[in-house]
């Protein structure tokens, strides 16, 4: 079985007592240039999340950025990028930025990419989200409708996780809320070779 991608964390050093910056470098891929082009997205993506975040405003009081690995087998690799930004006022904001790869080849793929072309993803998806909120008591701003086509997710072994934003649907003090849906449950939709299909557990005859 190959080994997953090695990750090491650089700091971003800053003068400013309570920033805190931490970002993830992929090393020991068998292909440098696909390893130098992950890099290159995930700095570029962190580097926007700061900037958004204010991360060069004056006004900054206190920023905490890292990232969390979510899937790292099977030639696919899963992670968030997290920023949390306080400029005053009531509370800071956090940000969550997913992304997920193809180590050998170095495609990157939304999630209208794991399912077969024409297929009612969203639909599906979003049954399962309404579901689950009503089942979990999940606060929620107005009636959930449908997710977006290309809703925040992420691959954690064998389950896809669509997420969505602080506010976007729930009040902030509800947090991100996270909807696991086993890989299996949406097997007839997923698109062969895909990640999803790649991370659909094996069951024996």
């Amino acid at each position: 079985m190959k080994n997953p991608a090695v990750i090491q964390t650089y700091h971003i050093s800053n003068r400013r007592p309570k920033v805190d910056v931490s970002y993830p470098v992929i090393t020991q891929l068998d292909d440098p240039k696909v390893q130098q082009k992950l890099n290159q997205v995930l700095f570029k993506e962190m580097n926007k999340m700061l900037e958004d975040n204010n991360y060069y405003d004056p006004s900054l009081v206190e920023m905490v950025a890292t990232y969390e690995i979510k899937n790292n087998q099977r030639d696919l690799f899963s992670i968030n990028l997290i920023v949390y930004s306080f400029t005053g006022g009531a509370h800071g904001m956090t940000y969550v930025k997913s992304l997920t790869f193809d180590t050998k080849t170095g495609r990157q793929y939304n999630l209208q990419d794991l399912f077969k072309p024409g297929s009612p993803y969203v639909q599906r998806i979003s049954e399962y989200v309404r579901r689950h909120i009503q089942q979990w008591k999940t606060p929620v701003l107005e009636p959930f409708t449908k997710i977006k086509p290309d809703q925040d997710f992420y691959i954690a072994d064998t389950s896809l996780v669509v997420y969505f934003q602080l506010y976007e649907i729930s009040p902030y003090v509800a947090g991100f809320p996270y909807f696991p849906i086993p890989l299996l449950d949406l097997q007839e939709i997923i698109k062969p070779n895909s990640p999803a299909d790649r991370m659909l557990p094996f069951i024996g005859t």
